[in-house]
């Protein structure tokens, strides 16, 4: 039966090929234009996810302020200073964070033989590499020894490499930062850069060993990361533990500022799926329009053969035989047109490649552009768009074929 129904359906197809192949077409680049769109809110959210992967997705920042609002006997106004006893405290009250790192920051004249450039140092501990997902080019990092011995060891940032050594050779070479020796045992890759930001102009250096170029006593902030805990709460808890050791209230954001990337991060997958939804409809009302142009060549093919479903109808014919023939006729150019929009939206996600987003704007961030890459969901998505349009298309004219009157219908001329 259902061969027969497929049979039927491809000799009625090719009495007027040229519409039907038009009609195909249509619906082929109604599914090409869903996927291709489908793919794109995709891409854009994997952007988004890889820029904020490079940077650690879940780091969250902690830096000192000033207090707004009068507590524990301390007027508005009072500055928070953060110590070597607050690292302590946040152990102890928040025990799923997984790394912590002090951080203090200074501008230095950095010199290597006869070049001389301002840089920026930044003391941190070894556990920043994996908060802040650093990667190395060469050499190693800071390490706890380092730390320890306050070792006077420094990792280039690429551009701060360049800067003071160009294309030689950096590591196991001494720089100069404010007239202080220090041994380069490192050098970091790249990083994405945006714009004025000099995250590729750090020169990194064991925390303690800053006491050699600045009095380190207070921590110019706290970086850490964590698992199996809700970042709002983090964030509450970290407010809640620092409030009651600094006499500051947790609700007072101007005492301590906390930059969330998990936060953020949540931020931008709401505007991406609110932008995949809007694709979505933007693809499924493409495709609708080559929906109507099916139900109008279906509509046409009920007209042209009114005579010949009366003779079926007089031979014995059931509505529901009638309504699956020309259903199935839809439905066979739907698919015809699917499989065509399909390798359509392959042929251009391959020829386009990525997409320009992020890298317009930064440096190194080839990872936070745009790839059209189909994935299987994707394909699911707008298959079932797809049989929905088709089916919709198909049924009307399937069901007034199916209700016309034999009698009526052997008349027709």
């Amino acid at each position: 039966m259902n061969r027969d129904l497929l049979a039927q359906a491809i000799s009625a197809m090719r009495h007027d090929l040229r519409k039907t192949i038009l009609t195909m077409l249509g619906m082929a680049w109604g599914i090409a234009t869903v996927v291709l769109l489908l793919a794109y809110g995709d891409g854009f959210g994997r952007a988004i996810n890889n820029i904020f992967e490079s940077f650690g997705a879940k780091a969250v920042g902690i830096f000192p302020g000033r207090t707004s609002q009068q507590a524990g006997g301390n007027r508005a106004g009072t500055a928070v200073r953060f110590t070597n006893d607050d690292i302590d405290l946040l152990r102890n009250v928040v025990p799923l964070i997984k790394h912590i790192s002090r951080q203090g920051e200074k501008n230095v004249i950095a010199q290597s033989g006869s070049r001389t450039f301002d840089l920026d140092v930044t003391a941190v501990d070894p556990p920043v590499l994996d908060i802040w997902n650093l990667t190395l080019a060469e050499g190693r990092f800071i390490n706890d020894e380092d730390n320890l011995t306050h070792s006077r060891s420094a990792v280039l940032a690429s551009e701060a490499k360049e800067k003071l050594f160009s294309g030689a050779n950096a590591v196991g070479e001494t720089v100069r930062l404010n007239g202080v020796n220090f041994q380069v045992v490192g050098v970091a890759a790249p990083r994405m850069q945006e714009g004025d930001n000099n995250i590729n102009r750090q020169i990194y250096i064991p925390y303690n060993t800053m006491d050699s170029l600045q009095d380190n006593h207070y921590l110019g902030g706290i970086w850490l990361n964590f698992e199996g805990m809700d970042h709002n709460k983090l964030t509450q808890t970290v407010r809640q533990a620092l409030g009651t050791a600094h006499n500051f209230k947790p609700d007072d954001l101007r005492a301590i500022f906390v930059f969330d990337a998990e936060k953020q991060l949540d931020q931008f997958n709401i505007i991406s799926l609110g932008l995949k939804v809007l694709l979505a409809f933007i693809g499924t009302v493409t495709l609708g329009i080559g929906g109507v142009g099916l139900m109008n060549i279906m509509l046409v093919s009920v007209t042209q053969r009114t005579r010949e479903i009366g003779v079926e109808k007089a031979l014995g014919a059931r509505k529901k035989d009638i309504m699956f023939q020309f259903l199935a006729e839809a439905l066979v150019i739907t698919a015809v047109g699917g499989i065509l929009g399909v390798l359509l939206s392959y042929l251009v996600s391959f020829s386009v490649g990525s997409l320009t987003l992020y890298s317009a704007m930064a440096s190194h961030a080839e990872a936070g552009d745009i790839r059209l890459l189909v994935a299987p969901k994707t394909l699911l998505i707008a298959t079932s768009i797809l049989a929905v349009v088709g089916v919709v298309s198909g049924m009307f004219p399937a069901m007034r074929a199916a209700n016309l009157d034999p009698i009526e219908a052997l008349r027709y001329e």
